[in-house]
């Protein structure tokens, strides 16, 4: 178990810094906002995400350039002025002065083909017993074996708090409330699949991760 773990550091380290040095090497404004985003690791254009819906008090779901840049320097994303305006200007597309945050992190998401995420929709649906779109601890129950945890066989976590770890795998470090839904799920897996080249074995990863 701590081998799998320490894998798993090791290939998000490895992805922070991939992403890191990709940055710095492209002028592309969509690309530059969607590669320091993955230099956080793979759950970086989820938080952002979750960022931007923070901020939307009066729930239009959109965000205009002032509350998208604060968004961004909340978050702790390092582009400039500059270049952040080019990244609106490109997702602005009617010129409104506005842009839907859903359609900003489908556009900001690595791009993947069908099979790809066919099969992160069938995990996310294997966890999502109840079916409303949201996975929770309860839906963990019978799905996930807490008591195979390390920390619960030594009797540090209880039950509880080790399917609140699992959760936790798929959220920002800053925001974390113990739910992940199906855009979390596959906006996590896009930062996973960014840092694997061959569609074979991003199949088999999922396939061996959760049963399918």
């Amino acid at each position: 178990m701590a081998r799998r773990k320490g894998a798993k550091n090791d290939a998000e380290e490895e992805m922070r810094r991939k992403y890191r040095h990709l940055v710095d090497e492209t002028d592309d404004p969509v690309e530059k906002l969607r590669y320091a985003c993955l230099a956080r690791g793979s759950s970086g254009i989820k938080g952002l995400g979750r960022t931007f819906r923070i901020m939307d008090d009066d729930g239009s779901k959109s965000l205009n350039f002032e509350e998208f840049e604060k968004g961004l320097h909340d978050y702790g994303v390092g582009i400039d002025k500059e270049m952040a305006q080019q990244a609106f200007a490109a997702f602005d597309k009617d010129g409104s002065g506005s842009v839907d945050v859903n359609e900003f992190l489908l556009g900001l998401r690595p791009p993947m083909g069908e099979s790809r995420v066919k099969i992160i929709k069938q995990a996310f649906a294997k966890l999502d017993k109840t079916g409303d779109g949201v996975v929770t601890v309860d839906d963990l129950k019978g799905v996930y074996n807490a008591r195979k945890h390390p920390k619960f066989m030594n009797g540090e976590w209880n039950e509880a708090e080790c399917f609140k770890h699992f959760l936790s795998t798929f959220e920002a470090p800053e925001e974390k409330d113990g739910k992940v839904t199906a855009e979390e799920f596959l906006n996590y897996y896009s930062g996973v699949s960014a840092s694997i080249d061959e569609d074979v074995y991003f199949d088999l990863m999922m396939r061996n991760a959760w049963k399918l």
